[in-house]
């Protein structure tokens, strides 16, 4: 391994375990006082990000980079040119930093709401909890089966999209604080 990627999976490393913190805190924070309904929501909220992020990374991952000189002439060329020579830091940070911290969350959300459903009977309860993380991770596998399908189908369609939307005003906006901090 370089001492590029070894830099890279540090700071992977390092934004991995602040994301989780933050987010961490935020759910414990927020689960407990949602109603059932809300912490569904939410917990499908988490399942759709996850898959939606694993399938950026997947269509990165497979599109063949060759094929982006085409797309020379189109505003977010640059962008895609940028994101597609970083491709393992994409794939990285969109399945495994975005998307597995998603699934954690949509978990501890999956734990909550049992818990905020005051189930009295410890065998019924033991039942709910294995019934809904169950749910949880296959409703999560079958999400990230067809985006990873669909990745790999459309790759160059997400690439460009994903491109499009970081080459928008409120990203270059953000990419501009960031260089003027440096």
């Amino acid at each position: 391994m370089g001492k590029n990627k070894l830099k890279w999976a540090t700071r992977v490393f390092i934004l991995s375990i602040f994301l989780s913190i933050v987010f961490g805190m935020i759910s414990q924070s927020i689960f407990p006082v949602l109603p059932a309904f809300l912490s569904v929501f939410v917990i499908f909220f988490f399942v759709f990000v996850s898959c939606i992020f694993d399938m950026i990374g997947i269509a990165f991952a497979s599109y063949d980079k060759k094929l982006l000189e085409k797309h020379k002439s189109e505003k977010e060329f640059e962008m895609a040119e940028i994101l597609c020579n970083n491709t393992d830091k994409i794939s990285s940070f969109c399945g495994d930093v975005v998307g597995d911290i998603c699934g954690i969350l949509s978990g501890a959300g999956g734990v909550s709401l049992v818990l905020n459903l005051n189930i009295q009977n410890p065998n019924i309860m033991f039942l709910t909890t294995c019934f809904v993380s169950s749910f949880i991770a296959g409703l999560t596998i079958f999400g990230k089966a067809v985006m990873k399908t669909y990745a790999v189908e459309s790759s160059e369609k997400i690439v460009l999209k994903t491109s499009k939307i970081l080459q928008s005003p409120v990203f270059c906006l953000l990419r501009k604080k960031k260089n003027k901090k440096r």
